[in-house]
C-alpha cells in the first residue's frame, strides 16, 4: 500500500475531474465541484449542503447549537426570527424546521410566510397541533436552510 502527503494537488491542462479506476468520482468547472451519488446521478456539493442549521430551545429561549448564525430573537410565544450570518442569495430558499411532540401536543413549525423570508433572516411560528390551535414554544425546535448563499 502507498501513502500520498500533498498539499496542493494540480491538474494537467484542461482535466478537471478526480477518476478512481475508470469511475469519476469527483468532477469541477467554475464555482461548481460534483460529486458521484447513487448510480450514476451526479451530486451538486454546493446545492446539496444546509447553509444554515439551528437547535433553538424555544421554551427557555436559546440558541443550543448553530452554524452561519448571527442571533435569534424571541419575539414572544411561538414567534422567532433568526438572523443568518452571510446572506443567502434570494429569499425562495427551502427553510425546513420540526419541533418536538409530547403526548398532549404535536409541534408544527414553519416560515411565517415569503414576506417574513428575506435573505438575511426568517421568521419562524410554533403552534400545537390540537383541537384548539395556539402559539406555543418547544423544545427543540430544529431549523435547517438550503438554497444559495448571496
Amino acid at each position: 500500500m502507498s501513502t500520498l502527503v500533498t498539499n496542493t494537488i494540480t491538474g494537467l491542462s484542461t482535466a478537471a475531474n478526480i477518476t478512481i479506476g475508470s469511475t469519476p468520482v469527483v468532477s469541477s468547472s467554475a464555482n461548481s465541484l460534483t460529486i458521484r451519488g447513487e448510480g450514476s446521478a451526479q451530486t451538486s456539493i454546493q446545492q446539496g449542503l444546509l447553509k444554515v442549521w439551528v437547535h433553538l430551545n424555544g421554551a427557555s429561549f436559546g440558541v443550543d447549537d448553530s452554524f452561519n448564525l448571527t442571533s435569534a430573537t424571541d419575539n414572544g410565544t411561538g414567534d422567532y426570527t433568526v438572523t443568518i450570518a452571510n446572506d443567502m442569495g434570494n429569499a425562495t430558499y427551502a427553510a425546513l424546521m420540526g419541533g418536538r411532540q409530547d403526548s398532549a401536543n404535536i409541534a408544527n413549525c414553519f416560515p411565517d410566510g415569503p414576506s417574513n423570508m428575506a435573505t438575511g433572516s426568517v421568521v419562524i411560528k410554533g403552534y400545537n397541533n390540537d383541537a384548539t390551535p395556539a402559539a406555543r414554544d418547544y423544545d427543540p425546535i430544529i431549523i435547517g436552510i438550503a438554497g444559495d448563499l448571496a
